[in-house]
């Protein structure tokens, strides 16, 4: 019976019916599922089809089942130069070339190989999803009778028998499949330089298989797995410190900028918007304005204030210039606030200090300050206001 679907699936692939082809090959693995032959064949029809991680997989499980069989080597380099792997694709045809020195094929792909690795800069984000279309390099091995059968697909994809999920961090992505009691012998994972290849064969449930191409590049000979008793969890190391914004590749989706988190200090980070009435912390304003005098000796004490009002007007917000005006006019120069808040709601009543030396009104949120008996000048403000 598998060899009658191998047959069949064969025709279709001849007749260039790739979907009805992958669906007999699929069969006929589910008959003979220690066949190498079936999986290099599948592989050629999910490349046909475009499933490229797919195709890296059933190529890795025809290895793994027939190390010396050349023809799984260059299905796994065909779908990896698609995937632009091109250092993967290069060892996978480097090994094939090994297993079938007459073959002219794969010396081609290498020096085609050699030529994308030195193209490439080595930053991710100068890569775009348009460059996935490259690289085409059909391929057409079976020579068959073009017979073609009256079958039809009926079959619809598994859905996944296992939930997921991943978070990152910095340097690496950790993605967990939620598989309980799974034996450590029944979990095959692989990594290439951009596809994770997942098969979980527990008995008494269906095979689970999962070959995501990822968002981004990885590392592979850092990446590990663990089989816990809840779950499997994998440890995919990052190529680039960049932020995934969702473990598979979507040609809809750009990569992001790497982000060097260890490099952003305190003061780069981001601030948000708050409620709360600004704090000002008259002593530092004091010290500011002393330091302002001493650095300008052109300026007198007064002079020295109303440059500094005048820098904290600029750059302050509608609410505060509204306050430093209100409280200013209504207490006839001798109170200055920032609090809107607090002088909106009433009428700012003066009060001057004892003496001639600036005094300071401790409020409990340092946002209103006693002007010197002097009144320094402010009507730069009141002038900017009916503008």
């Amino acid at each position: 019976m598998a060899s009658d679907l191998e047959t069949k699936a064969k025709e279709a692939f001849i007749d260039d019916h790739f979907e009805l082809a992958l669906h007999l090959y699929s069969q006929a693995i589910q008959l003979n599922p220690k066949h190498a032959e079936l999986y290099a064949d599948r592989a050629q029809a999910n490349i046909k089809l475009d499933n490229l991680p797919e195709a890296v997989a059933d190529a890795n499980k025809a290895i793994e089942l027939d190390p010396s069989m050349s023809k799984a080597y260059l299905r796994k380099a065909t779908a990896c130069m698609k995937l632009e792997e091109y250092q993967t694709a290069k060892s996978a045809l480097e090994t094939g070339a090994a297993l079938a020195p007459a073959e002219s094929r794969f010396s081609k792909l290498i020096k085609e190989c050699e030529e994308r690795i030195a193209e490439e800069t080595g930053d991710l984000s100068m890569q775009t999803p348009e460059a996935l279309a490259k690289n085409d390099v059909p391929a057409k091995e079976i020579e068959l009778d073009k017979d073609q059968p009256n079958l039809e697909i009926e079959a619809a994809p598994p859905k996944p028998v296992y939930r997921y999920e991943f978070y990152q961090k910095p340097e690496e992505v950790v993605f967990t499949i939620f598989a309980k009691g799974t034996p450590h012998d029944c979990v095959k994972v692989d990594y290439g330089e951009q596809i994770l290849s997942v098969a979980i064969n527990a008995p008494g449930k269906e095979a689970y298989h999962f070959q995501p191409r990822l968002f981004a590049k990885i590392i592979p000979e850092k990446c590990r797995y663990d089989v816990l008793s809840t779950k499997v969890e994998i440890r995919l190391a990052k190529a680039e410190p960049i932020h995934w914004t969702s473990l598979e590749f979507s040609r809809e989706v750009a990569i992001t900028q790497r982000v060097n988190v260890s490099s952003v200090s305190a003061s780069q980070r981001p601030s948000y918007p708050s409620s709360k009435p600004q704090r000002v912390d008259w002593d530092k304003i004091e010290a500011q304005v002393k330091k302002e005098q001493e650095k300008d000796e052109k300026l007198d004490g007064d002079a020295a204030l109303n440059k500094f009002f005048r820098d904290i007007y600029k750059d302050a917000d509608e609410d505060t210039r509204r306050a430093m005006q209100k409280s200013f006019v209504e207490s006839n120069g001798t109170v200055l606030s920032t609090n809107w808040k607090e002088v909106g709601a009433k009428k700012v009543e003066g009060s001057p200090p004892d003496g001639p030396s600036q005094q300071k009104l401790d409020v409990g949120k340092f946002s209103t300050m006693r002007m010197p008996w002097t009144k320094p000048d402010f009507s730069w403000a009141m002038h900017r206001k009916n503008q």
